[in-house]
């Protein structure tokens, strides 16, 4: 029985590469078992001929079978199938195929991560959603002259590897800022530029943990740090919140031997609670009698909007025990992808090569650029006007809530921060809610689920940064309408 009555042999189809089709063809044949390891493949002169394609088309598929090594050739004698595949393809011609493999076994902690995309929030634009920020035409037209300057100033620096903890001219900015705004004790060699405050935690998180740590979280809290924990193995211990933020008490009672404790002491996620003066002289006592660490999210700082920001707690802290997260993603636009960490100087250094193993460097056009903003006293100014645009944002929203849904919701207006809490009165469960709102082309994000031992509140997270005060009123009348 010769090759051309073993195999189903068929003509190219239109409209895919024909070379690509012989290749795929004959590979097939091999792995089918009609052309065995040792045999002699078909001269291209046949094959082009059953095909009905272009003797050219068949050489260059042969080419591409010895490359990958399905395939050698024997001067003067022809080309073969490889003889390495002997033991590796043992079926026969007119063999049955063989029963499909099982699916692999994943590790147990890939179902875990494959949950965080599933349950991830929609990223859509929708009204309400969470993290979004405005730029207003001056500082669109400055980022664009910043971007200009850079591209025009390129050094050779743009064109290889660049220090992994960032550009030393950005890290010295960032230092300057966050000593001014924020009263954070550092020098610019503590700084380490990261893509954004979630990567920062995630860098804390590999440095700090070993797998069977304790750590403690807020409850409620934000759910990503609490994936990254889970994912590196730590173990979270849910310490609640209260008007005053984490009830440093509750635990230590808990877990007074934990390895950490990861706060957003400013503007608590998802309450938008402060942490008293109280509470943070407490937490930093406790971290430093017992040697843990503080990881400080800081991540909506620069908006505030009743009296000035908020002292840092690394401030107080001396930066002792505590890591300081920062991100540009929010205060300037989330695309941007740039955020920074403040490490205590014993792990200056285990925090740069830990950021070099990571991704190897931030990129250096985006600096260059994000830098240049900076000097040239737009950034400054932006944070003005975007605190006075999206207090006029969140009192839009509110005074919306309250006129339309004030029957079934309490509204707590925060001081800081880019989003509200609306809570559910009459006992309404706010995932049902979320799921009716977003049929309705609204995202609010029902909070219960952020609660872990705590007894989860109903209530919708509903940001107001990313969208004009005009914008409101529909928002809520649709919001209003999925109510019913």
């Amino acid at each position: 029985m010769s090759w051309a009555e073993v195999y189903p042999w068929s003509a190219p189809e239109v409209g895919r590469p024909v070379i690509r089709q012989v290749y795929d063809q004959v590979r097939g044949a091999i792995h089918a078992g009609a052309l065995k390891p040792g045999g002699r493949l078909p001269s291209s002169r046949d094959l082009a001929l059953r095909l009905g394609v272009a003797r050219a088309s068949v050489v260059a598929a042969y080419d591409q079978l010895l490359a990958e090594g399905y395939a050698q050739g024997r001067t003067g004698s022809g080309t073969y199938v490889s003889q390495d595949l002997s033991g590796v393809l043992d079926l026969k011609p007119g063999s049955p195929a063989p029963e499909p493999a099982p699916p692999p076994m994943l590790p147990e902690r890939a179902h875990g991560l494959a949950e965080i995309t599933a349950r991830a929030p929609a990223l859509d634009p929708q009204t309400f959603s969470n993290g979004r920020t405005l730029m207003d035409a001056r500082a669109q037209d400055a980022w664009g002259a910043s971007t200009r300057r850079a591209l025009r100033h390129l050094s050779p620096a743009h064109f290889g590897y660049g220090e992994p903890a960032g550009d030393p001219g950005l890290r010295a900015a960032v230092a300057d800022y966050l000593r001014a705004a924020r009263g954070v004790v550092c020098d610019p060699e503590q700084v380490i530029v990261t893509a954004g405050a979630q990567h920062a935690v995630d860098l804390a998180v590999r440095l700090l943990l070993k797998p069977g740590d304790r750590v403690w979280l807020e409850d409620p809290g934000y759910a990503n740090t609490w994936q990254a924990l889970l994912a590196a193995g730590a173990e979270g211990v849910a310490v609640p919140v209260d008007r005053s933020g984490l009830v440093v008490q509750a635990g230590v009672a808990q877990a007074p031997d934990a390895r950490a404790c990861f706060v957003t002491p400013s503007h608590q996620f998802p309450l938008g609670v402060a942490m008293s003066m109280g509470r943070r002289l407490e937490l930093i006592a406790w971290a430093r009698s017992t040697g843990a660490w503080i990881v400080e999210d800081d991540y909506a700082s620069e908006f505030r909007y009743a009296g000035a920001p908020l002292a840092s707690l690394q401030g107080l802290d001396g930066g002792e025990r505590t890591i300081y997260v920062g991100t540009f993603n929010k205060s300037l636009f989330p695309g941007l992808r740039l955020g920074y960490l403040v490490a205590p100087r014993p792990l200056m250094q285990a925090f740069a090569g830990l950021r070099r193993l990571a991704d190897r460097q931030p990129p250096t056009l985006t600096q260059a650029i994000t830098l240049d903003f900076m000097e040239s006293g737009q950034f400054a100014a932006h944070i003005r006007r975007r605190r006075l645009a999206y207090k006029a944002q969140r009192d839009a929203l509110a005074e919306a809530l309250a006129r339309r849904l004030g029957d079934v919701l309490d509204v707590d207006v925060p001081d800081q921060g880019m989003h509200l809490i609306a809570y559910l009165k009459d006992g309404r469960a706010d995932l049902e809610v979320e799921a009716a709102a977003l049929r309705n082309g609204v995202l609010a994000r029902g909070i219960s689920p952020l609660y872990h031992r705590a007894e989860p509140r109903h209530g919708l997270l509903l940001g107001f940064t990313g969208f004009p005060p005009r914008a409101m009123d529909a928002g809520v009348a649709r919001l209003a309408a999925a109510i019913g």
